[in-house]
């Protein structure tokens, strides 16, 4: 078998020695910008280069709308091409050292051959993830109306053993937490029993929550809507956040941000979660009308920077217990995924570098004094701050790429691996 085509670490040193020198001239523009604020710049950087964020495998395949799905060239065709795409990301961004599976979409045939092949390329799983909001070939009873709240409880029986079925294969593979997401609801008044639904749901929890290991997460995901338009049995973080409640002390509530409402105050949602100690994790992207799945960041830059003030602030301040999960979650359609991949990687580092440079004691102070204003000023000084010198220099030092779009457009990885896998009929890399 011929070699498979890889971005070797020597090209991305070529490629960081062509932009080394301006690097180091921003970073110390910035280092003596913070300094006057009291912030050294290489603790920033150190909290940079140890922030992760996994990326989904499904992510690296071309979505799709309720209407149409365009392919692009060298899009993997199974588990394993979809790692060495994921393994390029964080060869070239080095945040993206974990990677989210969704099964049965990533089922392996032999588990332990696959984390092998993952470890080999510095990867490793992160959350499960179930799917019981598609019919599968062969598949014995249809989820067309409900999974995990169905009203036949054979129907619920069978979503329930395939979630038992992802938390062994997590177990095989290394992965220490599962995520739980169902599309169940109605889309008539009075075609499900609002209350007899969550019961039946709960029901299925607890038993899929007896079988999580004792060292697991149990993440339950909520949406607004979405393919159950007039009812969602888990519809926001309020249900979301009674479920983990009653399921225990390994259930805890991941926020999607395109699972809300348009102008839904999401991060007042995050830090009532982180309040609560039930704030397991996170989905990133980005939205415009709903659940987008668009590129992290794309669309509202500001409100991801909110979300990362109210995480930062608990972090400082050392809450118990607290250890979110970050993951991407995102639908391609119009770009390369592996370049979008890495973009929103980018930015929810960004994000978080910003919030550390918020000066708590003058926020505080300005809240205490009820200006309104000054706190304000506050946030948005640590936002406007380009980091861009931060994120690079970190980057580099853990082996990645300055410009990482700029390296993996300049190497040819997409044409070259648009030879290694000729397109097939019917492959779905994505989700449609």
């Amino acid at each position: 078998m011929a070699a498979k085509f890889e971005i070797s670490d020597d090209f991305i040193g070529e490629r960081n020695r062509l932009s080394e020198e301006h690097l180091a001239e921003d970073f110390d523009y910035l280092t003596r910008r913070l300094r006057r604020g009291g912030i050294e710049i290489e603790k920033i950087v150190e909290k940079a280069q140890i922030f992760q964020v996994a990326v989904p495998s499904w992510g690296v395949g071309t979505g799709g709308t309720r209407f149409a799905r365009f392919p692009g060239p060298g899009e993997p065709r199974s588990v394993y091409e979809k790692l060495e795409d994921c393994a390029t990301i964080n060869k070239l961004v080095r945040s993206t050292p974990a990677v989210s599976l969704h099964i049965p979409w990533d089922k392996p045939e032999c588990p332990d051959t696959l984390m092998n092949f993952a470890a080999e390329r510095g990867l490793r799983f992160d959350a499960m993830n179930s799917n019981t909001f598609q019919d599968q070939v062969g598949q014995k009873l249809s989820y067309k109306f409900g999974s995990l709240s169905h009203a036949d409880k054979a129907v619920r029986d069978q979503a329930v053993a395939h979630n038992l079925e992802c938390i062994e294969i997590g177990r095989q593979i290394g992965s220490e937490a599962l995520t739980v997401w169902v599309g169940d609801g109605s889309n008539f008044a009075g075609q499900t029993n609002f209350r007899r639904a969550l019961e039946n749901y709960l029901e299925s929890m607890r038993e899929i929550y007896a079988a999580v290991p004792e060292d697991w997460r149990l993440f339950i995901e909520h949406k607004m809507f979405e393919p159950a338009f007039y009812s969602t049995v888990i519809s926001d973080w309020g249900t979301n956040y009674y479920c983990a409640r009653e399921l225990g002390d390994k259930a805890f509530c991941l926020v999607d941000l395109g699972h809300h409402a348009p102008n839904v105050n999401i991060e007042q949602i995050v830090s009532r979660l982180i309040q609560f100690g039930k704030l397991g994790g996170f989905h990133f992207n980005d939205s415009k009308y709903g659940d987008d799945d668009l590129d992290a960041a794309s669309v509202k830059p500001f409100q991801l920077f909110l979300i990362f003030n109210e995480l930062v602030d608990a972090e400082v301040n050392g809450l118990p217990n607290f250890r979110p999960a970050y993951m991407l979650d995102q639908s391609h359609n119009v770009t390369d995924p592996v370049e979008s991949l890495m973009v929103s990687a980018m930015e929810v580092v960004r994000a978080y570098v910003q919030a550390h440079l918020v000066d708590r004691e003058r926020l505080e102070d300005a809240q205490r004094r009820g200006d309104a204003l000054a706190a304000l000023t506050t946030l948005k000084e640590a936002f406007r701050t380009d980091v861009d010198a931060i994120l690079a220099t970190a980057r580099m030092r853990n082996g990645g790429a300055i410009d990482p779009v700029g390296a993996y457009r300049a190497s040819g990885y997409r044409t070259e691996k648009a030879k290694e896998r000729p397109a097939q009929v019917g492959i779905s890399a994505g989700i449609v």
